[in-house]
């Protein structure tokens, strides 16, 4: 009897060691470790800013826009535009330590449509402070030979002439009872020689500082005026059609290139 008693006793201890060492295996298999591999956080570090053209008309400043009816304050002309386009290219923003950053290919196809204003939209710019803003109005020469061209220099934008004349930097249609032909189509082009009319613009901003950041997008106003074409070039009875490269269209892209002005930030 005393035999049986301390064979139970023995099998009693042996089993409950047993569940206790189960209960520790199943404790430390139930942890299983995190190998898994997290992405690391990316902080942005290039924001977006746009270029906004306003357009007025003439010395008052009048809201410009297609299809409205205007009348030139030096010329006299009563004209009605109804297409206003024109390139920038070659985007550069001058950093506060004199350093510059390029835009990639960076050629605009400017459309005043029927709106008082066109925006550019400039994405992927390096955060930090810029000073000053380079830009050229029209295609510089290297794109004008160098074959065709996707996007806003593609041919279909029916701003082409040929490969000795290359693009059409500006154009300007609309109806004129002034004009011979009631009409008027001024395009204006040229890239090489005596009467090229590519235009580098520079504007230091009148000393604010274009913040660039991962949140916010900034905005640079410039305005426009499309009555200065005129500022010194003879009226529509005059010159109602220019459809190549020469002093009158130079005369009047000049004209218009110089009067555009910085006017602030948003």
């Amino acid at each position: 009897m005393n035999r049986i008693f301390k064979t139970a006793s023995l099998l009693s201890i042996v089993a409950a060691m047993s569940l206790s060492s189960s209960s520790c295996i199943r404790e430390k298999t139930d942890i299983i470790p995190d190998t898994t591999t997290k992405p690391p956080v990316v902080i942005p570090t290039t924001g977006k800013m746009q270029i906004k053209f306003n357009y007025v008309f003439g010395h008052n400043e009048l809201p410009f826009s297609m299809n409205t009816q205007f009348v030139h304050p030096m010329t006299g002309d009563t004209m009605t535009f109804t297409l206003f386009r024109f390139y920038v290219s070659n985007i550069k923003l001058k950093k506060a330590d004199g350093s510059w950053w390029i835009h990639p290919d960076s050629y605009f196809l400017v459309d005043a449509k029927s709106t008082s204003e066109s925006t550019l939209a400039i994405d992927n710019v390096p955060n930090g402070s810029y000073t000053e803003m380079e830009y050229t109005m029209g295609v510089d020469s290297i794109m004008n030979v160098s074959g065709a061209h996707e996007g806003a220099l593609s041919f279909t934008n029916a701003m082409f002439w040929d490969w000795n004349s290359g693009y059409i930097m500006l154009k300007a249609e609309g109806n004129s009872p002034n004009s011979p032909s009631g009409t008027f189509a001024l395009h204006l082009g040229g890239f090489s020689g005596a009467t090229n009319i590519v235009t580098v613009k520079t504007t230091d901003f009148s000393g604010d500082k274009l913040n660039i950041n991962s949140s916010d997008t900034r905005v640079v106003k410039l305005k426009a005026n499309p009555a200065r074409l005129w500022h010194s070039s003879p009226a529509l009875d005059s010159i109602y059609v220019i459809h190549a490269p020469g002093y009158a269209a130079q005369t009047m892209a000049k004209d218009f290139y110089n009067a555009i002005i910085y006017t602030g930030m948003e």
